[in-house]
């Protein structure tokens, strides 16, 4: 493998990285994280408060605040084009659970790509003086607005396999009232009378956030690679074509980038839907091919490593130099242990918990 002749300072964005259940000694005991806990161990440490993983993006490339339906438009296979009043519009399935309503996205049961379109098809016929939908795939969807509605809710991460509990600001706006008529059109609509009758979960609501505003900014990185529409929005906004997600670090530090930003979202789904062991495969996959070669690089052509894991727990930050490798005296900790110390007293900024 050839690497990269000039220093590179790699950012890594891996959200979930530490299991949010700190007592689950199943998933956590196990897991193989040497090379993690040798790059952790030797890194400066700040804990920020919470934050959720799209929003922790847009923080790293400077374009907070933005208009996160728009950007994740533009990173859809299809590159949609949407105008500044665009919302993102996620098909969901509600339940009631112990006298509280439960959502559930569509990671979480099937939902193919006719189902899809029908439903938008019905939803564009019957409320065309609202705006219009689109289709990004069989779980993205989109509402671009004729005039903007405030709307200031959670992102769909944020929520999903969770009680709401006041995850939008204002249930007084024209846009909440709308989803009541919203819920009572989908309820009767023949894709989901067919559904129910399958025994699948029926599309029953819509998830409306994204909301911001439309403006240029400079990205601080001079690649992204992601998998993810939104991180791939981000690039192609700010003039850059989105890179494929490899399948290690080396593709990365041979590729002559020198302040490449990477996003690793493989260990979300096991969080989102509660999935102990996918996680736990995802984690022995990124210690293999992402924190191993990292390891081995260190010092060499990555001059500097900066890990960042929004988490329950907080947004989790490490940050490392290439002179760091020679730091013996430094021991990390394993994951297990980062938990329970993440889940005690409050951690310093600027202190390894």
């Amino acid at each position: 493998m050839f690497f990269s002749p000039f220093p590179v300072h790699l950012t890594l964005l891996v959200p979930e990285l530490i299991w949010p259940e700190p007592g689950d000694a199943l998933t956590l005991a196990q897991l193989p994280a040497e090379h993690f806990s040798w790059l952790t161990g030797r890194a400066s440490f700040q804990l920020q408060p919470a934050s959720a993983h799209e929003a922790c993006l847009l923080a790293l490339c400077q374009a907070a605040g933005r208009n996160m339906a728009q950007l994740r438009g533009l990173g859809e296979r299809s590159a949609l084009s949407l105008g500044a009043n665009t919302l993102c519009a996620d098909p969901v399935h509600l339940r009631f659970h112990q006298e509280r309503i439960v959502l559930a996205d569509a990671g979480a049961f099937p939902l193919d790509e006719s189902e899809a379109s029908a439903l938008l098809a019905a939803l564009n016929d019957e409320f065309s003086d609202l705006g219009r939908f689109h289709l990004g795939d069989a779980r993205r969807w989109y509402l671009e607005l004729h005039a903007p509605l405030p709307h200031a809710a959670a992102p769909l991460s944020r929520v999903a396999g969770r009680r709401l509990d006041g995850e939008i600001d204002n249930k007084t706006t024209p846009l909440y009232r709308w989803l009541n008529e919203a819920q009572m059109f989908l309820h009767q609509h023949p894709v989901n009378v067919a559904r129910s009758g399958r025994g699948e979960p029926a599309i029953n609501s819509l998830w409306l956030w994204g909301e911001g505003h439309v403006a240029p900014y400079t990205l601080p990185f001079d690649a992204i690679y992601a998998d993810d529409p939104l991180a791939r929005g981000l690039a192609a906004a700010a003039g850059l074509t989105a890179e494929n997600l490899p399948h290690s670090a080396d593709t990365v530090l041979a590729s002559g980038r020198q302040r490449p930003l990477v996003y690793l979202d493989s260990l979300l789904p096991g969080v989102l839907y509660e999935n102990p062991e996918g996680w736990q495969q995802a984690f022995a996959a990124l210690e293999s091919a992402w924190f191993a070669p990292l390891r081995r690089q260190l010092g060499k052509t990555l001059q500097r490593l900066d890990l960042v894991a929004p988490t329950v727990y907080g947004t989790l930050h490490w940050s490392l130099a290439g002179s760091a490798r020679w730091h013996f005296w430094q021991r990390g900790r394993s994951p297990q242990q980062l938990a329970l110390a993440l889940a005690g007293p409050a951690t310093p900024q600027g202190m390894t918990p």
